[in-house]
């Protein structure tokens, strides 16, 4: 028998197997449970299991993030229902509006590890792979089964590797590799596909630049996607966990955290058996567009052509971290926006604006004009403030822009790196950042 991916490893070790099948149907026990505001709907049908208890508690995690603050009283209902169960179920990963969007909240929590599976009511949670992690989105009576029964039928996915090798670019990011990928290979070339990024320039990358990739691959259809870990990503949960738990570096605590976090993590055989491998040069790369209404309709900035725009917005789940409020905040100072262009941002996270605040870079964005939000999902989903108006053209960092996925069906929205967003948002029309200078 061939060597194990990681996708087979992960699955394997969740249904107390020691190998499997690339096919096989396991029946798997995720470490973690995701849900947020579609907990209060995900409770109405846990509730037809006839049970007062939830199985695992201690394994559940609610973000209240796609709607915060509530915008209506309906959502204010949803809010409070979900805390009023959170709390009857004595639920102990509960974040409340504001502290930001579940993906980046749970990894700076550390609520997911290396070599864990993390199943959730929200399509990027494949988001999850840039820890070392199986993340997989599924759907709400899954999530509902999964309170009831704590486990749930997976099939296990066959393997596709991405490698990226040699020097990024000036001014090209990880959003641009995502970008790249999904255009040429189109939104389904992953389907049910776990992808494994390998190569020299993944693990060069910043960790926040690293959690871009997993989380596009949603885009692609991927059923998970994954970087294996490195010392970077190990020493970066090392130091939350430590520092959550009170435990000094350098003590045995501390090395017996790291030996367990180290043990856990979970790598592909060097003989496993993949679907297809895909090479890119990471000097080929340049900054991508992907034009409305299909993320896969992807073009070079550079052939894109005279595209005015409205309104721009850089967060979401993809790119609401430190680093893109750092590049949009180099570009936009001593910068004003263009006339008549809204310009939001917001944060992933409470942590990630606060480091904003303490930066500068809030004042930054206030002084050129933009609206700062509260940490959360925003108008990406478009149920929440920033909805664009009939026909406006949209840039954003998000990850969709499908035919009114901001809430209006007739805009057009625009997909890019941060720094894109930002420098258009300035010259009014889609740029390249260079080009302000």
């Amino acid at each position: 028998m061939p060597g194990q991916t990681f996708a087979q490893k992960a699955l394997a070790r969740a249904a107390g197997r020691d190998t499997c099948a690339v096919g096989e149907i396991l029946d798997v026990e995720p470490d973690v449970v995701l849900s947020h505001d579609n907990t209060a709907a995900i409770r109405r049908i846990w509730e037809e299991f006839s049970q007062d208890r939830v199985k695992h508690p201690e394994r559940m995690a609610i973000t209240l993030d796609h709607a915060v603050p509530a915008p209506s009283a309906v959502h204010a209902q949803n809010h409070r229902e979900i805390r009023e169960f959170v709390g009857e179920q004595g639920i102990v990963h509960f974040f409340e509006a504001g502290r930001g969007i579940c993906h980046q909240v749970l990894s700076e929590e550390v609520v997911v590890r290396p070599g864990q599976v993390i199943l959730g009511a929200d399509s990027h949670t494949p988001h999850f792979g840039w820890l070392g992690a199986f993340g997989a989105g599924i759907g709400r009576s899954e999530v509902a089964a999964l309170w009831a029964q704590g486990q749930l039928w997976l099939k296990v996915p066959a393997t596709m590797r991405i490698n990226l090798s040699g020097a990024m670019p000036e001014g090209v990011t990880a959003k641009d590799f995502a970008l790249r990928i999904i255009g040429d290979m189109g939104a389904d070339g992953g389907l049910y596909r776990s992808i494994e990024f390998a190569g020299d320039t993944i693990h060069a990358m910043t960790l926040e630049s690293r959690m871009v990739l997993p989380n596009m691959m949603a885009e692609f259809g991927a059923k998970n996607a994954v970087i294996c870990p490195d010392e970077p990503v190990l020493t970066w949960c090392l130091e939350r966990l430590a520092m959550r738990h009170g435990i000094e570096a350098g003590s045995s605590a501390w090395a017996d955290l790291a030996d367990g976090l180290r043990k856990n993590c979970l790598y592909p055989d060097a003989d496993c058996e993949l679907e297809s491998e895909l090479h890119y040069a990471a000097e080929d790369l340049e900054p991508y567009i992907a034009r409305p209404h299909s993320v896969d309709d992807v073009v070079p900035l550079s052939e894109l052509g005279q595209v005015d725009v409205d309104a721009a917005f850089i967060g979401t789940c993809t790119n609401g971290r430190l680093e893109d409020m750092s590049a949009a905040a180099n570009i936009l100072a001593n910068r004003r926006l263009a006339p008549g262009l809204s310009l939001v941002i917001i944060p992933a996270s409470s942590q990630v604006l606060e480091a904003c605040i303490e930066l500068g870079y809030a004042e930054t964005f206030a002084r050129a004009g933009a609206m700062l939000g509260v940490p959360g999902c925003g108008p990406c989903m478009g149920n929440h403030f920033g909805v664009p108006a009939p026909g406006e053209t949209v840039i954003s960092s998000a990850n969709r822009n499908f035919r009114g996925r901001m809430g209006t069906p007739s805009a057009g929205i625009f997909l890019s790196s941060p720094a894109v967003v930002a420098a258009s948002a300035v010259a009014g029309r889609i740029v390249d950042p260079r080009e302000l200078d």
